[in-house]
């Protein structure tokens, strides 16, 4: 709600409206709507789908102004892509919302609404205040839509400190075309596209590689989504092939043309599922590029 208030304060917006599913403004840019609900949005299973229905207008893709939380409790704005890849058995309704061994198509906006963000934070010196981080996919809700969420946490502290909700206002004010310095980067049908695997839940090896080029950016899987459960024959045992597959289908789909490689975070697998992940890409067509084979045009 302190995101929201912020983004409020942008020039354009037109009154609330009462829908059956919720609250609707629409901002006189044209292409940008907000929906307040009641309820919590982890579990707001088709909102999207729901939202066309109700109000008659079309919905391209998501973004969920969220409270982030961690057992750390370290000040940081963060983004990422939803779903649960890495849990099973598949098919049922996951801890946190969404359907365990499925994610939902990331919005095209992921790396230039971490680089905007990064960018805006410096400029507000919210950098020695807070970890400026994007996360690997994780929680629900289940959409068809692509979807991001956009985050602060991680205490009451840090969700109420209107500085940092500016820094999303700002950054969504740019990236969606709302202002009149936006620079709206839309996804034009081509371009590399980079699948993020392995490493830890905030992926500090792809988010350097992310932060120092402007890669389009798809599913970050952490190593806990990629499960090997035994090393025998050709290919391991476990969920990690359905994951990965998973991850790669939903961003071709969420990037119709693109050029989708993989960038993996090399010492957090052993040297065998190493060998098995790079088995699979190739099977899959997807290449593997290092970090100095990802730079800046």
């Amino acid at each position: 709600m302190n995101i929201l208030s912020k983004v409020m304060e942008i020039e354009g917006w037109g009154d609330f409206h009462n829908y059956s599913h919720g609250q609707v403004s629409r901002h006189s840019c044209g292409n940008v709507e907000v929906l307040l609900i009641e309820g919590l949005h982890i579990w707001a299973d088709g909102i999207d789908s729901e939202h066309e229905v109700i109000t008659g207008t079309s919905v391209d893709e998501v973004l969920v102004l969220s409270k982030h939380a961690s057992a750390s409790e370290t000040p940081a704005m963060t983004l990422h892509a939803i779903g649960v890849p890495g849990e099973y058995p598949h098919g049922e309704v996951a801890r946190s919302g969404g359907l365990t061994g499925s994610v939902v198509p990331p919005s095209t906006r992921f790396g230039d609404l971490f680089r905007t963000m990064s960018r805006i934070s410096e400029k507000h010196q919210l950098g020695s205040d807070y970890d400026i981080t994007l996360e690997a996919t994780h929680h629900g809700p289940v959409l068809e839509t692509p979807t991001l969420y956009l985050e602060i946490g991680s205490t009451a502290k840090q969700w109420g400190d209107e500085k940092a909700a500016r820094v999303w206002s700002e950054t969504i004010s740019i990236c969606l075309g709302m202002s009149e310095d936006s620079t709206a980067s839309n996804w034009e049908g081509a371009g590399d596209v980079m699948i993020g695997l392995g490493g830890g839940h905030y992926a500090p090896r792809h988010r350097a590689v992310i932060s120092s080029s402007n890669v389009w950016v798809g599913h970050i899987l952490a190593n806990y989504a990629i499960v090997f459960e035994e090393q025998e024959g050709v290919r391991p045992s476990g969920p990690w092939v359905h994951a990965v597959r998973t991850a790669v289908d939903s961003t071709r789909a969420a990037f119709p043309g693109g050029n989708v490689f993989a960038h993996l975070d090399r010492k957090s697998f052993k040297s065998w599922q190493r060998q098995a992940l790079l088995d699979l890409l190739d099977e899959l067509e997807v290449p593997v590029l290092r970090g100095k084979q990802i730079t800046a045009p």
